[in-house]
């Protein structure tokens, strides 16, 4: 009797030898077709990898090699100095007032940046105004992202000066007996920038929340009524974890974003008066431009890409989580 009278399903011995073959030919042939698909990854990928590396990496390095010599740039042989100009940095009060500062800019606009964003969204999504109204609010609100940095900067000049408009309705309601040159005077300037900030970037953090706003369920809360929720509750319960991760991305992000912030803070006070507004990415920018100390900015702008990978790294961290 054959094998294939007492099984159906068993192959002629042809076909078994010729099955057997191939599966010892399998792990070979299996490696090319491997690293034949990665190539084919890789070329597609190429041109990417290329502007990345052209754009990115090897400038880094540059500044990572200039910070470790001395007279860069402005010197055909530079000398090697090691951790000489990390040294000079950190030990420079203007960087420590710039990195002061930086941390008081960052933290007090982001802070705000959320508070303001979810309380606008919060009144864009509530079903007690009309669409209209609500229309009108959104095109008012979001004014100030679309405006230019340079427009801000000479708005908030001409607002913020000594005969401007700020001064001149604090005066009128009786809160000062004088102007004051907001963004001239050390004890105001930080102050006075950092809400410039404020104001310049809480529109994005409300279209964004808004959005997510949007996404939640309206199960939720009808589910939390039947429970006996008030609004308040349905806010600390359904609301607030709902956009826990839009929050948290949206508030590293920022802490990024406001850390590099350079544009603002050199068309209103260029790091014055008396370094009050001073910020590290000024400080790099002065170093490099103004003194000419292209070996301590590039040590200063080690740091900064040091802190700022930092951030990111909690960043990437919790989309992993997400």
């Amino acid at each position: 009797m054959k094998l294939a009278d007492l099984n159906p399903t068993a192959l002629p011995p042809e076909a078994e030898a010729k099955a057997a073959s191939q599966t010892r030919a399998a792990p070979g042939g299996g490696k090319l077709r491997f690293f034949a698909r990665s190539a084919v990854a890789y070329a597609y990928l190429s041109p990417t990898i290329i502007l990345i590396s052209v754009l990115m990496i090897i400038p880094i390095a540059m500044v990572v090699s200039y910070s470790f010599k001395d007279n860069v740039i402005v010197e055909d042989n530079p000398v090697l100095v090691g951790l000489a100009n990390y040294t000079k940095v950190l030990t420079d009060p203007d960087f420590l007032v710039a990195l002061k500062n930086t941390l008081a800019f960052i933290t007090v606009s982001t802070a705000a940046h959320l508070v303001l964003g979810l309380t606008f969204a919060l009144m864009l999504n509530t079903s007690l105004l009309g669409e209209v109204t609500k229309a009108i609010f959104r095109i008012i609100y979001i004014l100030p992202w679309l405006f230019t940095v340079a427009v801000i900067a000479v708005i908030w000049r001409l607002l913020l000066d000594p005969s401007g408009v700020v001064n001149y309705l604090l005066t009128t309601v009786g809160q000062m007996q004088q102007g004051v040159n907001w963004l001239s005077d050390p004890s105001t300037a930080l102050w006075a920038l950092t809400f410039i900030n404020i104001w310049a970037g809480f529109p994005f953090f409300m279209i964004s929340i808004l959005a997510g706003l949007q996404g939640i369920s309206s199960d939720l809360y009808e589910a939390a009524s039947v429970d006996g929720a008030g609004a308040v509750r349905q806010f600390f319960n359904v609301t607030i974890p709902q956009l826990r991760p839009v929050l948290i991305s949206m508030a590293v992000l920022d802490l990024i974003w406001t850390s590099q912030q350079f544009a603002l803070i050199w068309m209103t006070t260029g790091g014055g008066p008396l370094n009050a507004t001073e910020m590290l990415s000024t400080y790099t920018y002065k170093q490099a431009f103004s003194s000419y100390e292209f070996a301590t900015a590039s040590a200063s702008a080690v740091i900064v890409l040091l802190l700022s990978l930092v951030l990111a790294f909690f960043y990437v961290r919790l989309q992993k989580e997400r």
